[in-house]
């Protein structure tokens, strides 16, 4: 006999009818609080990323109202009294802050355009090799610019470009004259883009690489039954592949589009080749540090945030609106 035969039959719960039908209740949704509380370990693993970011980015942001201010050092954080767009109207009378910002516009897009495309380019490459120890190899040869100091591109640009280096070594053996390359404005953009490329292209191939290994071989498979040679499955099965990785690093890529390498250009630039070297980063930095022109530094710096601003918008907009893929 079992323990319900033994309860009388009016001591017994009636069941109640669910309004619902019969269909059994809904989960809880689950709120922050008892996310909180659930997977509080997880989220201190963030409090100090968090507070890095709070500390070094956010609250400096602060510091822009000097823009508006007269800000005179030893005096007051925040500037002794309004001037408005005084500073605005003064920098976009400079032609000299003009010539910077063509500089700048110049540099960062000859950066974008062969930079770019060249780390998309050699993973495809590293892709195709199928003896692992060469790919190893070529993948650690190419990387290692990436992890020389600033200090150290630079010395060996220099060192390269000197009037008694290599390069000109070259040039003498062919019978042409030296030439003082970091010396000539002209030749400034072609040195700065090509250290560039030297340095980053290798490092870029790691997203890339990471990438190519999510697509599925049986696309290939399917490819290769169709008649498709490498090309066409690298055009079709590849590139598709990948294309929402390429979109995500253009737009980040073009958001800091106006960021154009300031230590890199600090380094190699001099009075002779300020026309086509100085750049918006470089100008503040003799503004703001050298000439104590913290407001006016400060508008400058406010505009080129901006811009920056503009631009990721825009570029997440039409890759959002063109291919399906963006940040937000």
């Amino acid at each position: 006999m079992s323990a319900t035969d033994t309860v009388p039959p009016d001591t017994r719960e009636p069941r109640r009818a669910r309004p619902d039908g019969g269909k059994p209740p809904a989960a809880p949704r689950t709120t922050w609080r008892r996310a909180l509380r659930r997977d509080w370990q997880l989220y201190t693993l963030a409090l100090l990323p968090l507070a890095f970011f709070l500390v070094f980015r956010y609250v400096p942001m602060i510091g822009n109202v000097i823009a508006f201010r007269k800000f005179e050092p030893g005096g007051s954080l925040f500037g002794e009294e309004w001037v408005g767009l005084r500073y605005v109207r003064m920098f976009l009378d400079d032609p000299t802050f003009w010539t910077v910002f063509t500089n700048t516009l110049v540099l960062g897009g000859l950066t974008l355009l062969f930079c770019f495309p060249l780390p998309i380019v050699l993973a495809l490459l590293l892709n195709e090799i199928r003896t692992r120890k060469l790919k190893r190899f070529l993948q650690s040869v190419s990387y290692l610019p990436h992890f020389l100091s600033i200090v150290i591109v630079a010395g060996i640009v220099m060192q390269m470009t000197a009037v008694d280096g290599p390069i000109n070594q070259l040039l003498k053996v062919v019978g042409e004259e030296p030439v003082p390359f970091l010396q000539k404005p002209e030749w400034f953009r072609t040195i700065y883009v090509t250290s560039e490329m030297w340095q980053t292209v290798g490092w870029g191939t790691i997203l890339y690489l990471a990438a190519l290994t999510t697509i599925d071989d049986q696309l290939y498979e399917a490819a290769r039954i169709d008649g498709a040679g490498r090309w066409r499955q690298i055009w079709h099965v590849t590139l598709p592949g990948i294309r929402p990785t390429i979109m995500t690093l253009m737009i980040l890529n073009i958001g800091t589009f106006m960021a154009v390498g300031f230590e890199k250009v600090l380094l190699l630039y001099n009075p002779l080749t300020y026309p086509t070297a100085d750049v918006i980063t470089t100008y503040l930095y003799r503004m703001g540090v050298e000439s104590s022109s913290l407001s006016y530094a400060a508008a400058i710096g406010l505009f080129e945030a901006l811009i920056g601003i503009v631009l990721i918008t825009s570029a997440n907009v039409i890759s959002r609106r063109t291919v399906g893929t963006s940040l937000w």
